[in-house]
């Protein structure tokens, strides 16, 4: 049984900002919640072609796998995939712009999970899901945030205050 999976989310910044940060592997540990480390195999900056390692905990596991960037549109897509391990998967991001300026981010992973994961499929998507969700979730606070501390910096009053 295949596990796909789409979950979107809108982010209040630009989509060249939301799609820069998001495509670039090194920031993955900041957002995604079971990603606990990243480690580029061909140099920076990311391009088809490059590969990159994680390491991530997921469903109570390990999982050590590498990622093959296959297809990089700046602003519009950003597709990977690994074949190695229990759940060999396609990790796709796509990005478009919302009405109000700001990026509807969708974050989609397929895979036929093999072995044992096999069994556990249907749990197993309900679980990816649930994990998208608060990936995307960290995504749009942290992006936002950066967004709002900017802002503030910007709107301080400089020079002297008269009284």
């Amino acid at each position: 049984m295949e596990v796909d999976v789409s979950t979107e989310i809108v982010v209040r910044r630009p989509r060249s900002e939301v799609a820069a940060y998001a495509s670039n592997p090194a920031n993955a540990p900041m957002w995604y919640v079971n990603i606990k480390t990243v480690e580029w195999k061909t140099p920076p900056p990311a391009r088809v072609g490059s590969h990159i390692a994680s390491v991530a905990h997921f469903l109570g596991r390990r999982m050590a796998y590498t990622y093959e960037i296959v297809e990089l549109v700046p602003d519009e897509r950003f597709v990977m995939r690994t074949a190695e391990g229990p759940f060999p998967m396609e990790t796709t991001y796509t990005w478009e712009t919302t009405a109000d300026g700001g990026t509807r981010m969708t974050l989609r992973n397929r895979g036929t999970p093999t072995g044992f994961s096999k069994l556990v499929a249907p749990f197993m998507a309900r679980a990816v899901r649930s994990a998208n969700r608060k990936d995307l979730a960290a995504l749009k606070k942290l992006l936002e945030a950066v967004a709002r501390s900017t802002l503030l910096r910007r709107k301080r009053p400089r020079g002297r205050t008269l009284m």
